[in-house]
């Protein structure tokens, strides 16, 4: 028995010893695209590396073009963990949110406190990324551009689709709980009933016992 006990335990084991070696995965999320005015905002530029054991650098700029603009300007930069704002309308309110104590990004998103409305437009997140292959000292570098629209609105606005998801949950939730219920007192009426057959069953059962032992004495005595 312990033997077959250890040969289940084992892959299991296995699992959990591979588990424990494996790294987080990288995947790479879209930002979101509606902030609320005078609120905090993340702008999400995640770029994923497939080669992880391979040593990277990588930097990120940070471009915005609000809607009446025409051409790009650089609000900030980023790059072997210094960074700098560049340009005065995000001054003391743009901030890193992305990647910390590595000079190997994975995530160069920002975040912008006390969104107003001249924060609606078009961001570009310009990631960089240079690989570096120890055996054969060679270097290869990689680019991605990322464009996010965002826009600021009043307050939070819920779609059609998410107040029915709201509804419909409640509904459900309902729903069990009456289920429930009904299930409960049809559950209690049927032992009810099973009990009472019960008894009904152990009396007769007792009055047939006690009218055989009636009979048996009966005869004895007639037999005296």
């Amino acid at each position: 028995m312990s033997v077959v006990r250890t040969l289940l335990l084992l892959p299991l084991g296995l699992l959990a010893l591979q588990a424990s070696l494996c790294h987080a995965a990288c995947v790479e999320v879209d930002s979101d695209t509606e902030a609320v005015v005078d609120r905090g905002f993340k702008l999400g530029c995640i770029y994923c590396k497939m080669r992880g054991e391979v040593q990277a650098t990588a930097w990120v700029d940070w471009w915005f073009k609000a809607k009446d603009d025409v051409e790009y300007t650089k609000i900030y930069t980023y790059e072997n963990q210094k960074w700098k704002v560049l340009d005065w309308r995000f001054q003391g309110r743009l901030y890193w949110n992305g990647s910390k104590n590595t000079a190997d990004l994975l995530d160069g998103s920002i975040y912008i406190v006390n969104m107003t409305y001249n924060d609606t437009g078009i961001y570009n997140c310009s990631f960089y990324r240079k690989l570096t292959f120890s055996n054969s000292n060679f270097e290869f570098e990689s680019h991605i551009i990322k464009n996010i629209t965002i826009n600021v609105v009043p307050g939070t606005t819920r779609g059609m689709a998410s107040i029915l998801s709201e509804v419909m949950m409640y509904v459900t939730i309902i729903g069990l709980q009456f289920w429930l219920v009904v299930e409960m007192v049809y559950c209690y009426r049927k032992i009810a009933a099973a009990g009472e057959e019960a008894l009904r069953e152990s009396a007769a059962e007792y009055l047939a016992i006690a009218s055989e032992s009636k009979d048996n004495c009966a005869g004895v005595q007639v037999a005296e």
